[in-house]
């Protein structure tokens, strides 16, 4: 479940879970404090002639620092026929540039005893090091050399595209929960981008060239689409000096204009069917729901994605929320259930409900055990006991997490990449503590409806062992 400001990056095949953390109400307020010394570390913000942004938190705990660049480009950017582009380009980042031969990358990062690595989502793509702070010019200027001044070998490309079709096999076409969610998104969603997978269709892999490649890379590629992110023991202001040096050299250029692709109004609930060769069954729903842009843009109150947030908790949030203890614990019909709240993109989400039924239940038992739960929220006042422990949940999840540079780092860049803005990260801790009961009825009312609803249902089939000989269950 999605339980703070952490971005969801699929890329990596699912979303990124978080700890359940139960707290007292005093360590409540004991996190409460922690946040608020914690906000007051400033982060210092700069913007280069060239339109690019440089966000720098000072961190002196440890002699480390964490580098990261972000580009304002994902599959919500991508049109049919090029789906999985974003991320075939992030591939390609880490081989040559005019200046550094293939296979030279991460050699110098090595040389200097870095951690990298890169991930897209639907909404950006991001590029890090995590290393001594005393070596940070030297990554500095390996991703300002790779902004701009990437080759791209026809050879080369074939090669990786190779690897990223490999990388759907395993992670998405040989695993049953991330083909049936891959498939529920397609259904829930009509006309979002969202609809689509990070890792792309695998027709359109076949089908990618390395010129698509190259002429994704020239378009979004630019400084001024992009935001660097450096958090731990620096100085801010050599910083920013640093990034003048390495990243102005690059003129701005002309940005696409980008169409917004509003989801079209869902008049009716959705069903979609899968039979897969798998151990066990899978229930996964959806329901539409507005995301923290939405409240931004005054389209909706600023108080709802909280609420929502808030709401996924009550049903999901460890061993004492209300999934765990009526249906995993309680009628034992289900194995396991979860709920997350997808408000963190640049784009109208949802919040999503999955479960495992427990052995000999039908998919249509626990269906209706969990619309069941839900119908509770719409009826009944969540108690205030329980709104303090979930606030708590939450809230120290997120505080906890800020404990690492790379979390920290990863909020500004994901934040700004969406259009939130950094200093959104010092609203959610006062938006989630002034939810009420009220409210959580409220939104539960309004979106957690039929007509907003999609459900996909897996229905195991045999699977088959290494003599290609059909297994029972």
């Amino acid at each position: 479940m999605n339980t703070s400001l952490s971005p969801v990056v699929q890329a990596r095949g699912s979303f990124l879970s978080l700890g359940k953390i139960l707290l007292s109400l005093s360590l409540f307020c004991t996190l409460s404090t922690t946040y608020a010394e914690e906000k007051k570390n400033t982060v210092h913000e700069a913007i280069l002639k060239n339109g690019m942004k440089v966000l720098v938190k000072q961190d002196k705990r440890a002699p480390v620092a964490v580098i990261q660049v972000w580009y304002k480009i994902g599959t919500s950017y991508e049109h049919e026929g090029i789906t999985g582009l974003s991320h075939a380009l992030e591939h390609m980042m880490f081989k040559g540039t005019k200046k550094h031969k293939s296979g030279e990358f991460e050699k110098l990062v090595s040389a200097i005893g870095a951690r990298n690595n890169a991930f897209t989502s639907q909404d950006y793509t991001a590029y890090y090091e995590v290393l001594a702070s005393d070596k940070l010019e030297a990554a500095m200027e390996i991703e300002a050399d790779r902004m701009r001044n990437l080759v791209f070998d026809p050879e080369e490309f074939k090669k990786e595209i190779e690897v990223v079709k490999e990388e759907r096999r395993w992670r998405t076409d040989d695993k049953p929960s991330s083909l049936t969610r891959e498939q529920f998104n397609a259904v829930a969603f009509l006309n979002s981008p969202y609809r689509a997978p990070v890792i792309g269709w695998m027709v359109d892999l076949d089908g990618m060239k390395v010129d698509d490649a190259y002429a994704w890379y020239k378009k979004w590629y630019t400084p001024n689409n992009a935001t660097l992110v450096v958090v731990g023991d620096v100085d801010p202001e050599k910083v920013i000096a640093m990034a003048k040096k390495y990243f102005s050299v690059y003129e701005s250029n002309p940005l696409p204009e980008v169409k917004l692709r509003t989801e079209v109004e869902q008049r009716g609930i959705r069903n979609i069917t899968l039979k897969l060769p798998a151990k066990l069954a899978n229930l996964r729903m959806g329901f539409k729901t507005p995301a923290m842009i939405t409240a931004k843009q005054g389209k909706v109150p600023k108080w709802e994605p909280y609420a929502l947030e808030v709401l996924a908790n009550i049903l999901d949030g460890g061993s004492s929320a209300r999934f765990a203890k009526n249906l995993v614990r309680g009628k034992a019909i289900a194995a396991g259930a979860g709920a997350g709240y997808y408000g963190y993109g640049r784009l109208p989400n949802l919040l999503v409900i999955t479960a495992t039924p427990a052995k000999d239940i039908e998919t249509s038992v626990l269906k209706k055990a969990l619309l069941d739960e839900i119908n509770v929220l719409k009826k009944e006042l969540v108690s205030e006991a329980e709104l303090k422990r979930v606030k708590a949940q939450v809230i120290s999840s997120e505080v906890f997490e800020r404990d690492s540079i790379q979390h920290i780092a990863t909020l500004l860049g994901s934040l700004e990449s969406v259009g939130l803005g950094y200093k959104y990260m010092d609203e959610y801790v006062p938006g989630v503590l002034a939810v009420t009961a009220q409210q959580i009825q409220d939104v539960a009312k309004k979106y957690l409806i039929e007509e907003h609803l999609t459900v996909a249902e897996l229905i195991p089939q045999p699977l088959e062992n290494k003599n290609n000989k059909k297994e029972t269950k």
